[in-house]
């Protein structure tokens, strides 16, 4: 079992031993995953470039939790959806590479749209 289908099943384990799927319809878990996204973007508001590069570590713990939250309910969005997360991410890739050529966009913030 690859390390990503242990954490898959860890999560429905989770869920399971606390009868919490009747919750865990794709809206809820989606504004589960947006309210943890949040939570993250928090941490980081205010902050400089520098400073938000130079996280003490307590700020860094903070982050773990947080990107730890947001992967939990993006994995458990996923497995209600049956969405294969490697998959759907290598399939976006493709599109990524078409969309984003590296020779037109090396350096570059701007969206595909403006090149």
């Amino acid at each position: 079992m690859s390390e990503f289908e242990e954490i898959k099943a860890s999560v429905t384990r989770f869920a399971d031993a606390r009868d919490w799927g009747k919750f865990h319809s794709p809206k809820n878990l989606a504004m589960a995953l947006s309210v943890e996204a949040a939570e993250l973007v928090e941490i980081f508001q205010w902050l400089t470039e520098e400073q938000s590069a130079q996280l003490s570590c307590e700020a860094l713990a903070r982050v773990a939790d947080e990107i730890a939250d947001v992967q939990v309910y993006l994995v458990r969005l996923a497995d209600r959806l049956r969405v294969n997360i490697p998959d759907a991410v290598a399939a976006k890739m493709q599109k990524n590479e078409q969309k984003y050529p590296a020779d037109q966009v090396r350096g570059s913030a701007r969206k595909y749209s403006e090149y």
